[in-house]
């Protein structure tokens, strides 16, 4: 049977069509209709701006003892509250979110310097490289990371430098596992086959072809590894293995509150909802991030 084109009509030509959408403004306008994921950056940043001005602004120190006003209800003076020193809690609050932020920074860095990179390249390589490499991870990965990081602090003293070095010896892990399943499934693919016969460097073709496609799982395991890094400075200061006093970290305040919750539980609550309300923060922004860059979800 012979075909013809279908001719188009007047009220065809009128049809209103969606546009076309690139990769990323497809993603953005997915994300835009997650509630759960804006509300979840609007927490994040009213965290960060809390931790970048709160401090400024505020007419008090974190570390200014006045034993007069020693725990004080939460007042017009003190907006949160006095601890059992007479320190400012909101002040002391927003500068452990100081703290708490950079460790979800540089857990982000050191997951995205090493693990991507050892990931990228254990699963390019392949065969023995893949194999030494990835027992290597396997053997690291088999102690629970919490244990780990304290086993190093009981090592390494207490100290925020210390807290970054213990992180950065196994917080990666996971970023390379995820890195390399990306990267084996993409090598094989028609287009890394193309720019190998072209004569592609396997540095041009991890960093120029098959990194680039796996922007969407880094992505995703970058902002939810975030809050846990958080999760892990607060119980290291919280056991008294993180954030040596006088600096003021939400584990730190959360031990101290600890110890007067009976008599004086806002000293308690403060940190604790600060915490909560970071990790619901990235954990809502890092699971709208996974629907709206998932290819299959677009339309």
């Amino acid at each position: 049977m012979d075909f013809s084109p279908l001719k188009p009509t007047a009220e065809m030509l009128q049809k209103q069509t969606r546009p076309h959408l690139g990769f990323r403004q497809d993603a953005w306008l997915r994300l835009k209709k997650n509630r759960a994921a804006l509300a979840g950056l609007s927490i994040i940043v009213f965290i960060s701006l809390l931790a970048v001005f709160g401090p400024m602004i505020s007419p008090y120190s974190y570390s200014d003892q006045t034993l007069a006003n020693a725990n004080q209800p939460p007042s017009a003076a003190h907006w949160f509250g006095t601890d059992n020193l007479g320190r400012d809690l909101a002040t002391r609050v927003c500068y452990g979110a100081r703290i708490s932020l950079a460790i979800g920074i540089v857990a982000s860095l050191i997951n995205l310097g090493i693990g991507v990179l050892y990931g990228g390249i254990s699963g390019y390589f392949g065969g023995r490289i893949d194999s030494v490499m990835m027992r290597i991870v396997d053997i690291l990965y088999g102690i629970p990371l919490l244990l780990y990081v304290i086993l190093l602090m009981v090592v390494l003293k207490p100290g925020l430098l210390n807290v970054f070095i213990a992180l950065g010896l196994v917080y990666w892990l996971r970023m390379a596992r995820i890195v390399r399943a990306q990267v084996l499934g993409l090598k094989e693919l028609e287009f890394v086959l193309a720019a190998r016969v072209l004569g592609a460097s396997p540095r041009r073709l991890i960093f120029g072809h098959l990194l680039p496609n796996s922007l969407g799982p880094i992505i995703v395991t970058l902002t939810l590894s975030i809050p846990e890094a958080i999760f892990i400075e607060a119980f290291l200061s919280f056991i008294g293995l993180g954030v040596s006093a006088p600096m003021a970290s939400w584990g730190v305040l959360a031990s101290e509150g600890v110890v007067t919750l009976r008599s004086y539980p806002f000293q308690l609550l403060w940190p604790a909802v600060a915490i909560s309300l970071t990790m619901l923060g990235f954990n809502f922004l890092g699971d709208g991030l996974r629907d709206a860059l998932d290819p299959r979800m677009r339309r």
